[in-house]
């Protein structure tokens, strides 16, 4: 089979450090050129990824040497650039969240099946294999019954200029580090979580956005769910399953290093042990999973509604307060 022809639009962190490394070393692709509006950014990031250079995002979908494109965008530019890509016939892999608003990712879906193609959102840690061995040993009641889920992703304070601070580009701690959480309660206890409360905090000076933030929910069982998220905080990426016999804790959980082995660890009544699974490179498990998708025209994961749903909510319900650093807007 020919590898898929990947075009990138946007030269954003992620895509440098992470994902054209990706789309260079995976089999099923092929990096053909990354766009930007800025044509030295283009050139110096084409160079690096030894590529080419496209001056601009709609003359990278003109091409007709390319298949499909990556989104490195800021989130409010997704839709956009996303539905664009799909109407030039090219299959989508956008960055999270796909859009900043539910009906914009239903609309993308139905083009995209309407077109044959395939849209993805790149949540890489869903396709890291430790969180299926944690799913495991949950199914098979290593720690009793579920009692409550817990998951934080935060960062720590980023320079003025980010453009996660940028309200108008879809930025915020919510939609930036909340994604991570809210995914993994739905990875872990799937559809039927209702928003009980959520509070979005507005704590560094000069910011129009929300740098840190908490929600509480719960499942049809009763199972209770938190989820913490921020840009102004220690370094945290981690979950917790507590159960009525035990609790599980994996720690790196969203992030890890392609060569990192995981960190799980099993408490139970006779003492605690850590779990020894072998290093999984996520970034390229979801190079390739898009790549699959593009090659079978598989629809897109079911999830990516519900998070976008739940997304939606938290934003709509949260409690807007200050914090000790700021005012709120």
């Amino acid at each position: 089979m020919e590898p898929l022809r990947i075009g990138v639009l946007g030269c954003a962190g992620i895509a440098r450090r992470r994902m054209l490394p990706a789309f260079r070393a995976c089999p099923g692709t092929e990096l053909v050129a990354v766009a930007s509006r800025d044509r030295l950014r283009s050139r110096e990031t084409a160079a690096e990824a030894k590529c080419e250079a496209v001056h601009g995002y709609a003359e990278l979908l003109a091409r007709t040497d390319i298949d499909a494109v990556y989104l490195p965008l800021p989130a409010a530019l997704h839709e956009r650039w996303a539905r664009a890509a799909l109407e030039a016939g090219k299959h989508v892999l956008g960055e999270k969240p796909l859009t900043t608003d539910p009906a914009a990712t239903a609309r993308l879906a139905a083009l995209a099946a309407a077109s044959g193609l395939a849209l993805r959102e790149n949540v890489m840690f869903v396709h890291h294999p430790q969180h299926a061995a944690v799913a495991h040993l949950v199914a098979d009641g290593a720690i009793g019954d579920v009692r409550s889920f817990r998951a934080e992703f935060t960062v720590p304070r980023l320079p003025d200029d980010d453009i996660r601070y940028d309200p108008a580009l879809g930025g915020g701690a919510l939609f930036d580090t909340g994604v991570y959480p809210v995914r993994a309660a739905l990875h872990f206890l799937g559809d039927g979580l209702e928003l009980v409360g959520a509070v979005l905090t507005h704590g560094v000076p000069h910011r129009s956005v929300d740098t840190a933030g908490v929600a509480l929910l719960r499942d049809a069982a009763g199972t209770g769910v938190q989820l913490t998220f921020g840009l102004d905080h220690g370094y945290r990426s981690r979950y917790e399953i507590l159960g009525s016999a035990g609790a599980l804790t994996v720690d790196r959980a969203f992030t890890p290093p392609a060569g990192a082995r995981p960190l799980v660890r099993w408490e139970r009544g006779t003492g605690a042990e850590q779990l020894d699974l072998p290093a999984h490179d996520q970034v390229l498990a979801s190079v390739a999973e898009f790549a699959e998708a593009a090659r079978t025209g598989a629809p897109p994961d079911p999830v990516l509604f519900r998070q976008a749903d739940l997304l939606a909510r938290i934003r709509a319900d949260a409690r807007v307060v200050t914090g000790p650093a700021g005012p709120a807007r």
